[in-house]
């Protein structure tokens, strides 16, 4: 919509993020998993080339898990009844997810893996 104030679209983007927060149960454990990725980070004192990669990897399943919940809502909304192609969306929605944590996990191992088999005196 033309016109809008920028606190009116930054208040809405809000609202959206706090609605799948609440709503979504993949988005609270994909936020604690966040928290805890962040943690290690810290602690292990990872690089900057290994923070870039670890805070793309949360942000790309944060933004997945929010596009899903935004095509879920809408297709709950434009199609009720269980039908093919509202499957289809949903399902090709939450697969955007999957490809996305999956990424996650390899940056996760690639960024933690020596660090972690240092800590057990594995290396």
């Amino acid at each position: 919509m033309k016109g809008r104030s920028w606190s009116l679209v930054f208040r809405n983007a809000a609202e959206g993020i706090v609605y799948g927060f609440r709503t979504q149960r993949n988005v609270r454990v994909h936020s604690g998993v966040a928290v805890i990725m962040c943690s290690a980070g810290f602690i292990f004192g990872i690089s900057r080339t290994d923070w870039m990669f670890l805070l793309t990897a949360i942000f790309l399943v944060m933004v997945t898990e929010l596009m899903n919940t935004a095509v879920e809502a809408a297709v709950d909304l434009a199609h009720p009844h269980i039908h093919p192609l509202a499957k289809a969306a949903k399902d090709t929605a939450a697969g955007a997810v999957l490809l996305a944590a999956v990424f996650a996990v390899v940056i996760g191992c690639m960024v933690f893996g020596k660090p972690v088999l240092n800590w057990l005196g594995l290396l």
